[in-house]
C-alpha cells in the first residue's frame, strides 16, 4: 500500500542507516525519459526530496502539480503508466482529464466548432549565450542590485568566501518569462548555489502572491539545472524551500548561518576549501 512521502523517507532512512538514503541524482537518468513528470514534480511539495532521489518503482505517494495549477497525489508507477509519454500536458492531471468536455454537436451533425487561433508565444531573448543548462555566466540582461541590504550581504560573503562575484546569471533549460536564464541575487558558481534576499518591500507587496509564485518557478528552474537555492526570508515571509533561512537582518551571525547552510548542502569539506 502506498505510504506518504515523509513516512516513506523516514522508513528508508532507518532501513538504509543513512540520513540521506538516496543521493541527489541517483535516479536522474531514469526520470529523464519523462520530461512532463519532471516539470510537474515540486520538491517543496514533497518535504524537500527531489525527484532524482526517488526510485521509479517506489510505492510512495508524491505530490504533483499540472500546468493548470491542479495538485494531486500519485505514485511514480501510476504517473509513468499513464498512456503515452508525449501528449497534452492536461492528460497528466486527473482533474484536467475529468473536466475535459466532448466536442459539441450542432443539429445532430458531428461538426466540431472551429478552434480559436492560438496567441503566438512571446519571442525569447536572443542575448543569452548558447551554453549548457546550469552554466553560470555574466548576463547583459540582468538588472542591477537595488537593495542596500543585498549589497551588504554580498560584501560580507566576498570577505569570507572566494567566488566570482561578477557572475550574475544561470542558464536554465525552460524559459523563465522571455529568457532562458535566471538572475539570482548572489551566484556562487563554484558551489552551484544561488542566494536570494527576499523582503516584503516598502509597500508589503514584494515576494507575495503572484510574485511568490514566480519565485517558486525560478527555484524549480534552478534545481532542474542542478543548482540549489537558499532564500534569505526577512520580515514575516515564510520559508519556501528546504534550505531557506528566516533572518531579521544582515550581520555577522546571519552570514555565519548562511555558511553553515552551505555546508549542509555541499558538505563542509568542499565549502571550507573556499573560505578565506
Amino acid at each position: 500500500m502506498p505510504e506518504p512521502v515523509k513516512q516513506w523517507w523516514a522508513r528508508r532512512q532507518f532501513s538504509r542507516g543513512r540520513a540521506v538514503p538516496y543521493d541527489v541524482g541517483t535516479y536522474r537518468s531514469g526520470w529523464a525519459a519523462y520530461p512532463e513528470l519532471i516539470r510537474q514534480y515540486h520538491p517543496e511539495l514533497n518535504h524537500g526530496i527531489v525527484l532524482s532521489q526517488v526510485p521509479l518503482a517506489a510505492d510512495v505517494l508524491l505530490c504533483w502539480e499540472c500546468t493548470a495549477g491542479h495538485r494531486f497525489a500519485a505514485t511514480p508507477t501510476e504517473q509513468r503508466e499513464r498512456p503515452g509519454q508525449v501528449r497534452r500536458c492536461s492528460a497528466w492531471c486527473p482533474e484536467c482529464s475529468a473536466l475535459a468536455r466532448p466536442q459539441p454537436v450542432v443539429l445532430g451533425e458531428a461538426r466540431p466548432l472551429p478552434r480559436m487561433p492560438r496567441r503566438p508565444a512571446p519571442a525569447l531573448c536572443t542575448k543569452t549565450p548558447d551554453v549548457p543548462s546550469g552554466t553560470a555566466f555574466v548576463s547583459e540582461c540582468a538588472p542591477r542590485p537595488a537593495s542596500a541590504a543585498e549589497g551588504r550581504l554580498r560584501s560580507g560573503l566576498v570577505a569570507l568566501i572566494e567566488f566570482d562575484a561578477s557572475v550574475n546569471a544561470v542558464k536554465v533549460s525552460r524559459p523563465f518569462f522571455r529568457h532562458t536564464e535566471v538572475w539570482p541575487d548572489i551566484v556562487l558558481p563554484e558551489l552551484r548555489i544561488a542566494l536570494e534576499y527576499d523582503t516584503v518591500g516598502r509597500h508589503g507587496l514584494e515576494h507575495v502572491g503572484k510574485r511568490q509564485d514566480a519565485d517558486l518557478r525560478k527555484d524549480r528552474a534552478l534545481r532542474a539545472a542542478g543548482w540549489e537555492v537558499i532564500r534569505i526570508r526577512t520580515g514575516k515571509l515564510e520559508p519556501l524551500g528546504p534550505h531557506d533561512l528566516a533572518l531579521s537582518s544582515v550581520g555577522t551571525k546571519s552570514i555565519a548561518r548562511i555558511i553553515d547552510e552551505l555546508r549542509v548542502i555541499r558538505g563542509a569539506l568542499l565549502v571550507d576549501a573556499y573560505l578565506r
